[in-house]
């Protein structure tokens, strides 16, 4: 997957088939829309293009109102893997700002989706609004359409276990701690990457040897607090494993994300892994004396091996 960070970085991109979103969580719905872009660009001998943005649109337009507190299934990292795993051709990612926000869609079309971009269809999600206080739409694509040359597609709300499919369903979800709820609206595991430090953590002493990940952006959706049946894929390893959250909400950045491996491949201290959430075992417990704590996760890793195999 080839990713630009300025539109003036890209190439020549062969009869480029394009959406643009946030696409946080890449979620099915995002999936539905990924796939049919394939669909075309294979038809038409074409590649696929997504251009999204960052920070969040929100973030940036309202920042102390529906942006204060947004928080993302997805850090920039998370989201690239995903979108480099569901096959995509090419990411563009557009730096959110004020004056971007400016651009009116009459502009935006015509600048970057025709001029940069070469746009031969344009394919986007149900609802979906773009531009200069949100005027584009897919009924404004399929006349602009018409005048330059260019189809346009829409694709209908897609549906799961009978609920809309959304970001927002899906960060509550998660927050919730209900994990396999959220695993699937997105059609696949919730993660979390992080670079991985040995944790200085008292589980060691009671024979619970553990790593701690740092979460990259304070932004970072993050489950409640409790034990985690989690795999961790290092970069030449994986292992079951129980994760430890306890959340700082003061400071997100120094949320303590702690994993005990059940199998070792070595030291993957330092490394930047990915953990692909499974359920949440339970909720955090107060507990009183070190040999209590032990006998507790002795049965909470014995959940996780039963859980996962």
């Amino acid at each position: 997957m080839n990713i630009f960070y300025d539109f003036d970085q890209v190439g020549s991109i062969r009869n480029a088939v394009v959406t643009t979103g946030s696409f946080d969580g890449v979620h099915i719905g995002h999936k539905v829309i990924l796939n049919r872009l394939k669909k075309i660009a294979s038809e038409i001998d074409g590649e696929t293009v997504l251009i999204t943005f960052h920070p969040h649109p929100r973030k940036v337009l309202y920042p102390e109102t529906a942006g204060k507190d947004l928080f993302l299934i997805n850090s920039q990292r998370e989201k690239i893997a995903l979108l480099q795993k569901a096959g995509l051709d090419n990411l563009i990612v557009v730096e959110f700002t004020l004056e971007f926000s400016k651009i009116s869609s009459v502009d935006f079309v015509q600048n970057i989706l025709l001029n940069k971009l070469h746009a031969r269809k344009i394919v986007i999600g149900f609802n979906h609004h773009f531009g200069h206080n949100r005027e584009g739409d897919y009924e404004a694509l399929r006349k602009i359409g018409l005048i330059k040359g260019f189809e346009v597609e829409e694709i209908p709300e897609q549906d799961i276990h009978n609920e809309s499919v959304s970001s927002t369903k899906i960060r509550k979800a998660i927050l919730e701690g209900n994990i396999q709820k959220a695993n699937a609206y997105l059609d696949h595991q919730y993660i979390i990457m992080g670079a991985v430090t040995k944790s200085s953590s008292s589980l060691e002493e009671i024979g619970f040897p553990s790593y701690s990940v740092k979460i990259e952006e304070d932004c970072k959706l993050v489950p409640p607090n409790g034990v985690y049946a989690v795999t961790v894929l290092g970069e030449d390893s994986f292992s079951r494993a129980m994760c430890f959250i306890r959340k700082n909400v003061e400071v997100p950045l120094d949320t303590l994300i702690e994993t005990h491996l059940l199998e070792s491949y070595g030291n993957i201290e330092g490394q930047i892994v990915t953990l692909l959430f499974h359920k949440r075992i339970r909720e955090e417990l107060v507990i009183g004396t070190n040999e209590e704590l032990k006998k507790q996760l002795t049965i909470d890793k014995n959940m996780v091996d039963e859980l996962i195999f």
